[in-house]
């Protein structure tokens, strides 16, 4: 199983085999640089942690720069972990640099990323309520959100709301992760994936890519 952090550049089209006009998301993913391993001798687990995009050390902290150092490499703008199996083998060592090449052959992936912030959201918008009437006496209450009476009484717990209430609130901004993503084409020159179907986020923003989990269908057919 291969994982690289990289960043959303947008979408576009191809065209298949077939000739149907299928629609793509481009991914730059990588060089990822291993910044620490972790075993299960220092830290209780396995794992590789990888860091992606330079960034200026005025921007970031004296401990993220001191374990930047500690791997040869400059401080990174995007860092996560790739936690491992207890008996898997560890290839790396930090200051290796993944590509895009850990995926050859690789046909499915599954994508991590944070979806777009809508902000405040009414519960029409944010949970595709159908809203009122527009005629036969409604007034001014089209995109209410309804009685809250019978959700009201959580017996034991006071008089407030029962968890899961459907209201307004904050709508996006959260990890949403896509699964059995096709694998189109991979660009080493340039160190591009190009997936079949949309990714959560917008153009510019971080995902993690990994092998698929499962081998289901893939998304979009």
């Amino acid at each position: 199983m291969a994982m690289l952090l990289g960043k959303k550049v947008g979408m576009t089209r191809v065209y298949d085999e077939a000739g149907r006009l299928i629609p793509v998301t481009v991914i730059q993913a990588g060089p990822c640089t291993v910044t620490q391993i972790k075993t299960s001798e220092t830290d209780g687990y396995n794992a590789i942690q990888l860091g992606f995009e330079d960034v200026k050390p005025s921007r970031r902290t004296q401990p993220a720069i001191g374990h930047a150092r500690k791997a040869s490499t400059d401080p990174k703008k995007f860092v996560r972990e790739w936690r491992l199996s207890g008996d898997a083998k560890l290839e790396y060592q930090p200051g290796d640099s993944l590509t895009v090449a850990v995926f050859a052959g690789t046909k499915l992936v599954d994508i991590i990323g944070t979806s777009k912030g809508k902000g405040f959201a009414g519960p029409m918008k944010r949970y595709g309520f159908k809203g009122f009437p527009a005629s036969h006496g409604t007034e001014r209450k089209h995109r209410a959100p309804g009685s809250i009476a019978a959700r009201a009484m959580n017996a034991g717990m006071g008089g407030g709301l029962k968890r899961g209430k459907h209201m307004g609130g904050h709508m996006g901004d959260a990890r949403v992760t896509t699964k059995n993503h096709v694998l189109v084409a991979v660009d080493e020159e340039r160190n591009l994936l190009v997936v079949k179907g949309t990714v959560p986020g917008p153009a510019g923003g971080y995902c993690i890519v990994k092998t698929a989990k499962s081998l289901g269908s893939a998304s979009g057919t």
